[in-house]
């Protein structure tokens, strides 16, 4: 994809799973007037999609052949994202324990992220027609936004994420979420296509002691010093 005219700003935040980036991404978007992409919503979206249709998520061949069927959109407004799959709203549907299970098995397949890339693109592209968007997922700083204006690696150690999750989900056992999210950090930073991983210019921000607040605050400091 060449790459457009740009008059806004991108800023991408990776990080694993429970480490703050979506309530800090739409936090920097909302307090920048900023547009907002959750690249892993996307991901779960077209895993719902697969295991509704009975495809064998084990299965790199299979998860190929169907990816580019479903048609997934991501809504950009921070104070209240949105993605559907084939015109339905997933929103819930895709944060179940079947879904998150499955995830990062999809996520790992070459066909599917290639497929999800273009569309990221597409998304950034529009908003920077605009003022620009706030990018968060895995893989944003180092593949899918390699020259985004911020780039930002979020951490927390193992025990404070699975806090974060466990009270996401309503209280779900903390061990299990931590075991849980460590398999996923495994799969997510071992895979061949574009792995978990800090990107070249990023920079590494650790969350586990500090309150959301001050965690936008410092984003936001970046992105403004960088206007």
């Amino acid at each position: 994809m060449s790459a457009p005219a740009r008059s806004g700003v991108v800023v991408a935040i990776d990080g694993p799973s429970g480490s703050g980036k979506s309530s800090t991404s739409r936090g920097v978007a909302t307090r920048l007037g900023l547009r907002y992409l959750d690249t892993g919503a996307m991901y779960r979206a077209l895993t719902w999609w697969m295991l509704r249709h009975d495809v064998d998520v084990a299965d790199p061949g299979c998860v190929a052949a169907r990816c580019g069927e479903p048609a997934i959109v991501a809504g950009t407004d921070p104070t209240a994202p949105t993605i559907t799959v084939d015109g339905a709203d997933v929103a819930t549907a895709i944060r179940t324990p079947e879904v998150t299970g499955a995830v990062s098995q999809v996520s790992a397949v070459p066909e599917v992220r290639a497929r999800l890339l273009r569309l990221q693109r597409e998304v950034i592209a529009e908003a920077l027609q605009g003022p620009g968007i706030v990018v968060e997922g895995r893989d944003i700083g180092a593949t899918v936004a390699p020259d985004a204006d911020v780039k930002v690696y979020l951490t927390a150690d193992a025990a404070a994420r699975a806090r974060r999750r466990s009270a996401e989900e309503g209280g779900s056992d903390v061990t299990a979420t931590e075991t849980s999210l460590l398999a996923r950090d495994r799969i997510d930073s071992t895979r061949a296509a574009s792995p978990l991983t800090m990107a070249d210019g990023a920079v590494h921000l650790d969350t586990t002691p500090y309150p959301l607040d001050e965690v936008v605050d410092r984003i936001v400091g970046m992105v403004e010093a960088a206007s």
